[in-house]
């Protein structure tokens, strides 16, 4: 037998009910019939996923083990199936964003809001989220995109620049280039480098051609997006790793600006045209930038740095910020 959404339905509901009558209730099917569907799917994972006793069913090690990824892959089909919500917007607005300083400091911000309802979903991929802004499954969302590479206009999508700033270079702080106040690219071109994974909107690209610019090829010995343990590896001198200037570091580690060239990458805010914030796309801008100028105050010599905001692009007109 071959798994399907409905048995993966079925043990959640098991699960839910806590006894096999009750499930049965609730799925619409007999008590023998649920136990009969029940044998046929623990033959099929090829473990017991329940324990029967008097009070009830309950899971085992195993049956928890599979209900964490029944209910993970559920929601995920649950998501494609119904994620486009109504223009009522019942549910709350839906933010998403990469994790930067613009987003969480924009959550802070709407948050904070009198009777804010709000949901969040995060992806590493700008392109991705403006996919699910296109298609209906974010109201709003900050990208971040690069020289070159900027995101495709979409038509169901208003975009605002948030802020420019220059990409840095995270470096032990021992190390003989983190006394100066920048780091030109080519005094790096004998280090091991620390990437993050390609994120569909350009990125590492930009900085590969950035280093052939300068006259070398990154010799890329680390891929990762956790936070801590790229802070970690350059920490111990494992790498230097490209990052945004306002990541958070610990004393063990210093973040310069790139330069020779200087790489740049754009933050922006993007939501859904005739959606439920799209009337408040100016003010929720504005929280945007705010949350932006106050990382930027927490590194040193940085709001000097930053670029003159570039020119909106939008699917429909609408001014800078």
């Amino acid at each position: 037998m071959q798994l399907e959404l409905r048995h993966l339905r079925t043990l959640c509901a098991i699960a839910d009910a806590g006894s096999l009558s009750r499930a049965a209730a609730t799925v619409g099917v007999s008590q023998p019939a649920l136990t009969g569907r029940l044998h046929r799917i623990e033959s099929a994972l090829g473990g017991q996923v329940f324990r029967r006793g008097r009070q009830g069913v309950s899971p085992t090690p195993f049956g928890l083990f599979v209900l964490s990824r029944a209910r993970s892959v559920l929601v995920t089909v649950d998501e494609l199936l119904t994620g486009i919500e109504t223009e009522s917007g019942a549910a709350g607005v839906r933010i998403g964003g990469y994790a930067t300083p613009v987003l969480t400091g924009l959550l802070h911000r709407l948050f904070e809001l009198p009777g804010a309802r709000i949901t969040v979903h995060t992806e590493y991929s700008p392109r991705l989220l403006l996919d699910l802004l296109a298609s209906r499954r974010l109201d709003a969302a900050t990208l971040v995109d690069y020289p070159g590479h900027e995101l495709p206009a979409r038509p169901s999508v208003g975009v605002r620049v948030i802020a420019t700033e220059p990409i840095a270079v995270a470096l032990p702080a021992g190390h003989p280039l983190a006394a100066g106040d920048e780091v030109p690219l080519a005094r790096l071109a004998d280090e091991d480098w620390l990437v993050t994974p390609p994120d569909g909107a350009g990125w590492p690209e930009y900085f590969y051609t950035a280093c052939q610019e300068a006259g070398f090829a990154p010799r890329v010995r680390h891929m990762m997006t956790e936070h801590d343990m790229i802070r970690a590896l350059v920490a111990e001198g494992r790498a230097v790793a490209p990052c945004q200037a306002t990541l958070t570091v610990g004393a063990d580690v210093v973040v310069r600006p790139l330069t020779c060239p200087t790489l740049w990458m754009r933050h922006l805010l993007a939501w859904r045209l005739g959606g439920p914030l799209a009337d408040r796309a100016p003010e929720l801008a504005a929280l945007a930038g705010e949350a932006h100028r106050a990382a930027a105050a927490n590194v040193p010599g940085l709001a000097a740095r930053l670029h003159p905001d570039l020119p909106v692009r939008s699917g429909r007109a609408a001014g800078p910020v």
